[in-house]
């Protein structure tokens, strides 16, 4: 029983002849030729697995020698998963800080001027642009 076509998924396969010594099948609807006749690749679980425990803090390149591919197929996975998943912030979006307090902050500048605070954007979460913003406690003086 010859497998189906790939392509096509139509059971009408004929031999035809051989590559790299494997056999090649040949479908008599659609034309396509192929060798292959098991699905290439890694399984579905196998992918949703490696994005898992890259979400808990493992690292690439843990994951990659745990799976035994390579960092940036892991990467890969990764990537589509976010793709597929998440929802890409629309461009215009991000609210804009004058951030002149930061600049006296720094400079010592003993003039008082503006919020007064040390004030840092840290970015939460980089797949949803989702950022913390984080102040000093002020002093008693």
């Amino acid at each position: 029983m010859n497998p189906a076509c790939p392509k096509c998924g139509s059971p009408k396969t004929v031999k035809n002849g051989f590559r790299c010594n494997r056999q090649r099948y040949k479908c008599k609807q659609c034309g396509h030729q192929f060798t292959r006749t098991t699905p290439r690749g890694r399984p579905l679980e196998d992918k949703l697995l490696a994005v898992i425990l890259y979400m808990h803090g493992l690292s690439l390149n843990a994951i990659a020698k745990l799976f035994g591919v390579s960092t940036p197929a892991v990467l890969k996975w990764v990537r589509k998963f976010a793709q597929e998943t998440y929802n890409k912030p629309k461009p215009g979006s991000a609210i804009i800080m004058e951030l002149d307090e930061m600049w006296h902050f720094i400079k010592k500048n003993p003039t008082s001027s503006g919020y007064g605070r040390l004030i840092v954007a840290i970015p939460a979460n980089s797949l949803t642009g989702n950022v913390g913003i984080v102040t000093a406690k002020p002093s008693d003086d």
